[in-house]
């Protein structure tokens, strides 16, 4: 009779029995630093109970990391630079990156040549893994994004049905908050400034703006879209005032956007809060140095990319994070 082959234990199984993550397991088992010496010791003890025989084709893989990971920003390079909102992602990312003792990598895929050199990059597994943002509907780096066998993590949810990893901020929750507070200031002309509207941030805070006025019965206006910078915001207040000249609150889709509101009202001889309350959205510097200070909703921008690093580092250990919703909260100052 043939005796039954005993089945080999899993590395989910060293880490249950060590009582580690399995990260941490893995990192023991390829001999990778930033491990503390009792988790060291007690992934060893768990291999030697369970006679762990490590899988030597994934093992091979990872020991030809490039300790490496992209942050791919798909916009131009001035718009993105001039935005203090991704030099705190990038802040945010660099130290969970450091905890791994992983490199970040950045990478502006706003033209064909860029996009080109990021496939390229991802196809010869360049890098470890990569973090998206900025990625609007039918953007060009979708695909590369979905045909590259190196992990993805994305800065905010994709647009479209697909959901694969990301970290993103509870934006229609923070925009309904945003609205709630216009209305509960007495104002019922209520309008919204968006961002680009193949986006889905902007359609999230849209959605929420929406939420909020149908609740309290009121019919909520067309908005204006902006592509996220103060210019914008001013010509979208300017053609909203042209619109709807009795309107008595605007939320802004980004703080950007809402300080070229607060210029665009101060030019039409409109003050703010008296007859124009105004809300923005992420809570930047900006915020708190405009006239009068942006009551905003604040969004954990630091923590957003440091999640998003942290999610994807699991990913290149061979882990399924799941997605993560980052909460949101109102900041009130002296714009209502």
């Amino acid at each position: 009779m043939t005796e039954v082959q005993r089945r080999q234990p899993t590395l989910d199984e060293v880490a249950e029995r060590a009582g580690v993550s399995r990260s941490a397991a893995s990192r023991v088992l390829n001999n990778a630093p930033h491990v503390s010496p009792e988790k060291r010791a007690a992934v060893q003890r768990a291999i030697r109970e369970l006679d762990y025989v490590p899988n030597t084709t994934a093992r091979a893989l990872a020991t030809r990391q490039r300790g490496a990971v992209a942050l791919v920003i798909s916009g131009e390079a001035p718009s993105i630079f001039a935005d203090p909102f991704f030099a705190r992602v990038i802040v945010g990312a660099s130290g969970a990156l450091e905890e791994a003792d992983l490199h970040l990598m950045l990478c502006l895929a706003a033209s064909d040549r860029s996009r080109r050199r990021l496939a390229e990059l991802l196809r010869a597994r360049g890098v470890d893994g990569a973090m998206l943002m900025a990625v609007r509907e039918n953007d060009p780096v979708l695909p590369i994004a979905r045909d590259t066998e190196v992990p993805v993590v994305f800065g905010g949810r994709p647009p479209g049905s697909e959901a694969p990893s990301y970290v993103d901020v509870d934006n229609a929750g923070g925009a309904r908050q945003a609205t709630e507070h216009l209305l509960a200031r007495g104002r019922r002309r209520v309008v919204m400034i968006c961002g680009l509207p193949d986006t889905e941030v902007s359609r999230a805070r849209h959605r929420g703006y929406r939420e909020a006025m149908v609740l309290a019965g009121l019919r909520p206006v067309p908005p204006e879209h902006g592509d996220f910078t103060e210019p914008s915001g001013a010509a979208a207040m300017a053609a909203l005032l042209a619109r709807q000249p009795d309107l008595d609150g605007v939320f802004a889709a980004n703080d950007n956007m809402a300080a070229g509101a607060l210029r665009a009202l101060r030019g039409a001889g409109r003050a703010v809060p008296g007859d124009v309350a105004v809300v923005g959205f992420d809570d930047l510097d900006i915020a708190q140095i405009a006239e009068p200070s942006l009551t905003t909703v604040h969004q954990p921008i630091q923590a957003l990319g440091n999640e998003m690093a942290r999610v994807l580092v699991g990913r290149i250990a061979g882990e399924e994070p799941s997605s993560l919703i980052l909460p949101t909260r109102l900041v009130v100052r002296a714009s209502t």
